[in-house]
């Protein structure tokens, strides 16, 4: 029977989050190592996401929006806007410092946020690989469409659709859209699934799950059904045998690598983001 795995609400910077990753039950599923729910939530005009320069080590993050819009700067000099659809691939390997704020004409007006942030740990043979970031538009990520159910590849295989973001090891990441009474087979037989409940309901051996519920999957799990219109993501891939330290924003399998990233953040020894160097987040 599939585990389900129960998030905690958080605030970061005036809207709440369902962390599901990492916790006690379950540290990883696949490379997966964080995931957030953020929002919905619902800004007025001059007020919204302000996430100040931080860093990153030994991990890749992963944005995906629903709704809204986020303005990604980072320390190699990338600055765009990700909108609902794109996906966000920035990969920190030996250091990397981003921030996630909103643009000046999306502050300017009423409106709202809501999407994914997960981090991909990567494999300890490429944890400290130079820092890189792709930016994906949704019409370039593959779809598949089959009796009321879509089926977009955000991140790795699955379904035999390909995603073009590039990652260091086996995975899939996948946005489902269903009516009711559709059903889907999961996408790996072999690799950890998890699935996450945007909207809706969904089915797996006779037991439903609602909005906010992420189902770890289990060998006999073989497909997932839906008894109502329904969105969710499925995430996950080969287990890692070796589950990294997880300290702040810092991945790594060393402690002392960590350590090292913290004091060079004390002492200001990252890259600086070009078009966002005045104010930083404290170590805490």
């Amino acid at each position: 029977m599939a585990i389900q795995l129960t998030g905690k609400t958080h605030d970061i910077g005036g809207i709440s989050v369902n962390r599901v990753l990492p916790q006690r039950a379950k540290r990883m599923v696949g490379p997966f190592i964080f995931f957030d729910q953020m929002g919905p939530g619902k800004f007025s005009s001059g007020d919204g996401i302000d996430v100040r320069p931080h860093p990153h080590i030994g991990l890749a993050t992963l944005t995906y929006l629903f709704e809204g819009s986020l303005l990604h700067r980072d320390s190699l000099g990338n600055q765009l806007e990700i909108h609902p659809g794109d996906v966000n691939w920035m990969v920190a390997g030996r250091g990397i410092v981003h921030s996630e704020r909103e643009s000046f004409e999306t502050k300017a007006q009423p409106h709202a946020i809501h999407g994914l942030q997960c981090w991909v740990a990567l494999p300890e043979q490429h944890a400290e690989v130079e820092p890189s970031f792709c930016h994906v538009t949704r019409l370039k990520l593959p779809t598949r469409q089959l009796e009321g159910v879509m089926a977009r590849v955000i991140i790795g295989s699955a379904y035999g659709l390909h995603s073009p973001v590039p990652t260091f090891s086996s995975m899939f990441y996948v946005d489902v859209m269903a009516k009711a009474g559709g059903h889907i087979e999961r996408p790996s037989q072999t690799q950890e699934v998890g699935v996450y409940v945007i909207y809706g309901e969904v089915t797996v051996f006779n037991k439903s799950y609602g909005p906010q519920s992420f189902i770890l999957l289990e060998e006999q799990d073989l497909q997932l059904h839906f008894s109502e219109n329904s969105r969710v993501i499925l995430l996950g891939g080969e287990a890692f045998t070796k589950i990294p330290y997880i300290d702040w924003n810092f991945v790594s399998f060393s402690k002392a690598r960590i350590e090292q990233a913290k004091q060079d953040w004390r002492e200001e020894k990252f890259d600086l983001i070009p078009a966002d160097r005045l104010e930083h987040i404290p170590l805490p």
